[in-house]
Parts: structure tokens; C-alpha cells; sequence
């Protein structure tokens, strides 16, 4: 048996699942011609796309309880500024993607202007008046930071109860600020549009998903994953781990899904549902990797010993998973790159990414199927990097 201290793989393989599946998501070969599955849901609904981000955040949670016990849970002045440092640095990554891809974006805008490369170099780098402040990382960073301070500074029986205000709190929020509408007449709109700029925020009927006031359920998820650390933590039986994941994953799903009937699942406002029936989702899937990764008979057996096609699986997502945000990050530099690098082709000019995917996987897949190898392509590519870090024992810290 595996003890607490112990490294459980699952949590790493779960991690590297989330990573590799947002960066499919967010890289289809046309945003026009993609499978529903990997569709967002437009509103209200849940579908396996929306269940990435926030399975990586209730992994958030599991992981910064293990990375928090060497400060005993204690409240130091060294904790204090790694947590800040840490914060700082995630949410001036996102906000350095968001200006690189806005970059490149003014630069190929202003390619058929009359303007010199000093101009044009100028115009293209100031964007900070039309910069979108908030997004992944921003999020990522706000509710680490958030949950990482709690956790140091609130005795843990209490941030259960933590929990239930943060999100009975906000459905009351959403309940009387129009939260259930989408567009602009939605408080959350109204809140992000007064305090960030209409120029700030991602254009979607007014709605940012990942808006100042939806962090308050995000920083929610994120401490139930750090309880549910707590709870798989406690004990050294990795069945007994495994049985509370599902116990915990039963209750939370069943929850959130019971209670959509009064407060639908949605995740571009975050609600209380949304919530509870992802962080249940995630923590039965972990149960349910625990008991396929971790869990083995004897030194000798185990599904992951005998079976190679498995073993590529576990090799491929935990390459993702030792080094997440920096996979995430890489995944995002690559797609700007592709998609904004433009070479002479016909009459015009063409991106990287539209002759990979116009030229080549469409006329031979179809627009469907090669939309999807387009974006499997794209998660291979990144891998490969992964997959030397991996192979090195190179883990890049964010």
C-alpha cells in the first residue's frame, strides 16, 4: 500500500487529462466545423468541454493543500510572499498572452497600411487600452492566491462553512442581480464593464467569463478541492482514499445536478451548481483513476504493468500533468504563432494555421474530422516539448 506522503500518480494523470484537453478545446482546425462534445455549452448546460478548467482547479486545490503542510498551515511572513510572488507572476503571464496575441494580431492588422516599421512596431506593442485584463491565468492566480491565505490563516473545520456562504452568497447575487440572463443587463456584466472597461473584458453578449464577480464561486471550487485534499490526505489506506473521493464525488454531483432546477449549471457565470456538479465529477474521476493507476494488487500486477497502449496513455497526459501551467502556456504561445506567422499564398496571405488546416486536413478529412486532427495535431506538438521536459525530469515551477 502507498502511504499519505506518498506521490499519487492519478492526481498527476488527472492534472495532465485537464491540460491536454483545454489545449484541444481552444485550437479546433475551424472554429466553425467543431464535434458538439468539444463545444462549450452557449448558455445554461454542461458538456465535456466545460468540465476541464474546472477539474484543473479542483486539482488546484488538492495541490496546494500538499504544498502548504510545510508551512504547518501556519501563517509566516515567507508564506505570506510566496503565495504573493507566485500569484503575481501566474496573473502577469496571462495578462503577458493576452498583449502577445493582441501584438501580433495589430501587427498583421497594420501590414496593408501605409505606415513605417517604427509605427507600426509602436501601434502594435501599446494595446494596453483595449487589453483583456482578466482570463485562465488571471483566474488561476486570483483563486490560489485566495484559497492559499484562507487555508493559512481559517482553522480548517470552519472553511466548509466557508464554502456554503461563498456560494449561497453569490446565488443570491445572481437571484436578484439578473445573473441568469445573458447579456448586458446581467450585474455581472454590469459589475466587470464599471470596474475593468468595456474595452477590458471579453466581447460574449456582454459577459466575461471569467468576470470579478464569478470568482467568488471559483475560489469555492478551488477550497473544495483543497478539503478534499485534506480528507485523501488523513489517511494512508489509498483504497480508503479512494472510497471517500467517490463518496464525496456521489454527494457533490448529485447535488448540483438536483439543485439545477432552481439555479441552472452554467460556467461563463460560475454558478453554485456548476460548482458543486464539476468538483463532484472531478473527484469520482480521480477515485476512479486512483483505483486504475494507483491501487495495485501486487508488486507484479497493476493495469498500468501489462497493458503498453495503457502505459502510452499514463506517459503522454503525465507529461502534461509534472509541468501544467507551463504546458498551458506553451499551448497558447503556439497557437498565437500559428496563427498570426503569414507567408504569400495565391493572391493573398495565409497563416500557418489556415494551410495547415484548409490546404492540407480539410480537402483530406473533411471539414469536421479535420478540424478535429487539426487540434489532436496541435496537443501532439505540444506534447513533444512536454515529453523532453518529462523524459529529462525537468519540472518548471510557476
Amino acid at each position: 500500500m502507498k502511504t499519505a506522503a506518498q506521490r499519487l500518480l492519478a492526481l498527476d494523470i488527472l492534472r495532465g487529462i485537464t491540460i491536454a484537453g483545454m489545449i484541444m478545446v481552444n485550437n479546433p482546425g475551424s472554429w466553425g466545423s467543431i464535434y458538439a462534445p468539444l463545444k462549450h455549452a452557449a448558455w445554461n448546460g454542461l458538456t465535456p468541454t466545460d468540465l476541464v478548467f474546472p477539474f484543473f482547479m479542483f486539482i488546484m486545490g488538492i495541490s496546494t493543500y500538499i504544498s502548504l503542510r510545510k508551512y504547518h498551515f501556519e501563517f509566516s511572513r515567507p508564506a505570506a510572499w510566496k503565495i504573493i510572488k507566485r500569484t503575481m507572476v501566474i496573473f502577469a503571464i496571462g495578462l503577458g498572452i493576452a498583449w502577445f496575441s493582441l501584438f501580433c494580431r495589430t501587427w498583421n492588422t497594420l501590414s496593408g497600411e501605409d505606415v513605417s516599421f517604427w509605427s507600426r512596431l509602436g501601434q502594435s506593442a501599446w494595446t494596453f487600452d483595449r487589453i483583456r485584463i482578466l482570463g485562465v491565468m488571471q483566474r488561476l492566480a486570483l483563486c490560489y492566491c485566495a484559497t492559499a491565505l484562507i487555508a493559512l490563516t481559517v482553522k480548517h473545520k470552519r472553511i466548509p462553512y466557508l464554502i456554503a456562504v461563498l456560494l449561497v452568497g453569490y446565488w443570491f447575487v445572481l437571484l436578484f442581480g439578473n445573473g441568469f440572463e445573458y447579456n448586458e443587463t446581467n450585474l455581472l456584466s454590469f459589475v466587470d464593464r464599471t470596474v475593468l472597461g468595456l474595452k477590458h473584458v471579453y466581447k460574449d453578449n456582454g459577459i466575461e467569463p471569467e468576470g470579478l464577480l464569478s470568482t467568488i464561486p471559483a475560489i469555492a471550487h478551488v477550497l473544495i478541492g483543497f478539503c478534499c485534499g485534506k480528507l485523501l490526505l488523513e489517511v494512508q489506506d489509498i483504497r480508503e482514499k479512494m472510497l471517500r473521493l467517490f463518496l464525496i464525488g456521489t454527494v457533490l454531483s448529485f447535488s448540483g445536478f438536483l439543485l439545477s432546477y432552481g439555479c441552472p449549471i452554467n460556467k461563463k457565470i460560475w454558478s453554485p451548481t456548476f460548482v458543486l456538479a464539476t468538483c463532484g465529477l472531478a473527484s469520482a474521476f480521480l477515485a476512479l483513476l486512483i483505483r486504475f493507476i494507483d491501487v495495485k494488487p501486487s508488486e507484479s500486477s497493476g493495469i498500468w504493468r501489462f497493458k503498453a497502449p495503457l502505459r502510452g496513455l499514463r506517459v503522454f497526459f503525465e507529461s502534461f500533468g509534472i509541468n501544467p501551467l507551463f504546458m498551458y502556456v506553451a499551448g497558447a504561445v503556439f497557437s498565437i504563432l500559428l496563427g498570426n506567422i503569414r507567408f504569400h499564398y495565391g493572391e493573398g496571405m495565409m497563416s500557418l494555421h489556415a494551410y495547415a488546416y484548409n490546404e492540407v486536413l480539410r480537402p483530406l478529412l473533411g471539414e469536421y474530422l479535420g478540424s478535429l486532427a487539426f487540434a489532436v495535431l496541435f496537443v501532439s506538438l505540444v506534447w513533444a516539448l512536454g515529453y523532453v521536459l518529462y523524459k529529462k525530469k525537468i519540472y518548471i515551477k510557476i
